[in-house]
């Protein structure tokens, strides 16, 4: 059933778990994602970037989020990720399409920022829509969103207090150390969220806090996407790819983190399962046989996001 991030999320914070929001760009991660929070019994959120839009078309991807929704008891949210384009923002709301949307005008000076959040937040809530905002752009590069580092800061938490108040958004995406993409740092060691911040600008803001760019990069699922490599040659493929720690990710929802939005996880499970599904047969070319078991590897992963988040039972 489709729903808004406002009857899901404030019951995530409440509880101290996290929903996963998923990018779909196809029927296939679509239906992935609803047969494991269906089989978990989990509410999940369908997400459509600016980029999947571009390739798949709002109504097309809509009608199969509806379809999805509509024939699931687990509540759906059809959430439109990283609007940075205003004017499809506006498009997207007055479309009824969706249930949510998220404007991001992080890379804005502050005050120019709460102004256009603002008014998107009025637009939307005539609709009885949900509204997620950024304040703190997040480097990486990921679909059309892309952020160099030097772009990129840390939300203020005095700032996001304020934000939040002048804006009345329903939800904040912050900046705490995630990036987008499957690279998310250079440095060496794990990855370390910036969780004191975090703390302060939960003390500070009430509202559901949400994470981007929090793909884990598995090493499971990273081994098992360059099995028999040599054989396609591509061994370098992701070489060097790693993500955010799970056990920091639940630290971070035990802080007000109450979204964390995966992609690039689905994008492995998916090329991992066409990589085996045409390696296993040489001679396969149909396209229900050689895109079936991506949807399947890609329903393992969205179970291990759910159940790794704690949102499992909690439809």
């Amino acid at each position: 059933m489709l729903t808004n991030l406002n009857n899901i999320l404030g019951k995530a914070r409440r509880g101290g778990y996290a929903v996963p929001a998923f990018n779909i760009n196809n029927l296939e991660i679509c239906q992935a994602v609803i047969d494991a929070a269906e089989e978990l019994k989990s509410p999940v959120i369908l997400q459509t970037s600016e980029g999947a839009l571009a390739y798949g078309g709002m109504e097309y991807l809509a009608a199969i989020a509806h379809v999805a929704a509509k024939q699931t008891p687990v509540p759906v949210v059809f959430h439109l990720d990283h609007g940075k384009n205003e004017k499809l923002v506006r498009e997207a709301i007055r479309s009824g399409l969706y249930t949510s949307v998220m404007y991001d005008g992080s890379l804005l000076p502050f005050k120019q920022n709460v102004a256009r959040t603002r008014a998107i937040v009025k637009l939307a809530h005539a609709k009885k829509m949900s509204v997620e905002a950024e304040l703190g752009p997040i480097a990486g590069v990921e679909d059309l969103v892309s952020v160099k580092e030097k772009e990129a800061f840390f939300t203020d938490p005095a700032q996001a207090e304020i934000f939040v108040k002048e804006t009345g958004c329903d939800a904040l995406a912050v900046s705490i150390g995630t990036a987008h993409g499957a690279y998310k740092s250079h440095a060496a060691g794990p990855i370390k969220l910036d969780l004191k911040r975090l703390k302060e600008i939960s003390e500070r803001v009430k509202i559901p806090l949400v994470l981007h760019g929090a793909s884990g990069i598995s090493k499971k699922w990273l081994d098992r996407l360059h099995a028999q490599c040599a054989k396609l040659g591509d061994c370098d493929r992701l070489a060097g790819a790693h993500g955010i720690p799970l056990a920091e990710e639940k630290k971070a929802i035990k802080l007000g983190i109450a979204k964390i939005n995966i992609d690039s996880d689905l994008r492995i499970a998916f090329t991992t399962g066409v990589r085996e599904a045409l390696l296993s047969n040489t001679h396969e070319f149909d396209p229900r046989k050689i895109l079936g078991p991506a949807r399947t590897l890609m329903t393992e992963v969205v179970k291990e996001k759910i159940r790794a988040f704690g949102s499992a039972r909690k439809a």
